[in-house]
């Protein structure tokens, strides 16, 4: 099931993608931070019934950091996409992106809707409306000193429920503190939010590609924003799950018992 990972050239750096599986093509966009492995719970499934593409974002997993690392933004990731898939050979795909991961899905879904078989949106960023309080701790977590200490505590609070690949996630963010480039892109992408190009909210409602909202209530970062999203986006289908940030990863079962049936549906076509 498992493939060699590939390696491809785009305008941020070598990007590695891990391919495991066969049928219509699903790809996974991590958040930030994160990579790959976060999906690991659901990957085994998922490979049963799509050709799955799990994407390490520069600076994360396997993929080298931009340069300067400083230089990342969430915007500059979503326009990765279309170069990753041009790359592969990707056509038509579905997407499961996760917070800066599904920001960059529904980037790619509403400039390329052809190419989009279904959009799942996991406690995906694009949708806050934003507040002065909620800019200002932007700001503050955008900074490297306020990253470099908060790793691997924010996350123990984002990250609700506890199993063995939750407890692999905050390991790994622990393990971002000593490495300064790992440390600059996070905090990069997190000053990005701020930016009025991230904010989603006056164009989603012209995403057209089948959508589920399969989203983490308990999150303290992101899970009212999922109330947003849903008004924004009438046509989607809602299904709040009772996790933090990463409801793949803390509640894999409950979060394939949605996910797989809807992808199964809109990707038949494709198949």
């Amino acid at each position: 099931m498992h493939r060699d990972p590939a390696t491809v050239p785009t305008s941020a750096g070598p990007v590695v993608v891990h391919r495991s599986g066969s049928g219509p093509a699903v790809v996974l966009l991590h958040a930030n931070p994160g990579d790959s492995r976060d999906f690991s719970a659901v990957l085994p499934a998922l490979s049963e019934h799509f050709t799955v593409y799990a994407v390490d974002w520069p600076g994360y997993g396997q993929s080298p950091p931009p340069q300067p690392p400083s230089s990342a933004t969430a915007m500059g990731y979503a326009l990765l996409v279309p170069q990753v898939l041009n790359a592969l050979g990707i056509e038509h795909a579905a997407f499961i992106g996760n917070s800066v991961g599904g920001y960059c899905a529904v980037r790619f879904a509403l400039e390329h809707p052809g190419r989009v078989r279904a959009l799942v949106l996991v406690n995906s960023g694009g949708f806050t409306r934003p507040t002065p309080p909620g800019r200002a701790f932007v700001r503050v977590k955008g900074t490297e000193a306020a990253t470099r200490l908060l790793a691997g505590r924010l996350s123990r609070r984002y990250l609700r429920r506890r199993n063995r690949t939750v407890a692999e996630m905050l390991a790994r963010d622990d393990a971002r503190r000593d490495d300064p480039a790992a440390i600059a892109v996070e905090a990069a992408i997190w000053r990005s939010f701020n930016d009025p190009a991230h904010d989603l909210r006056a164009a989603a409602g012209g995403l057209t590609v089948a959508t589920l909202l399969a989203w983490g209530t308990r999150d303290p970062l992101l899970g009212r924003d999922g109330r947003r999203a849903r008004r924004l986006l009438p046509h989607a289908t809602w299904s709040p799950l009772p996790t933090g940030h990463a409801p793949y990863a803390e509640a894999p079962g409950e979060f394939l018992a949605v996910a797989l049936p809807f992808l199964r549906r809109h990707t038949r076509a494709g198949a």
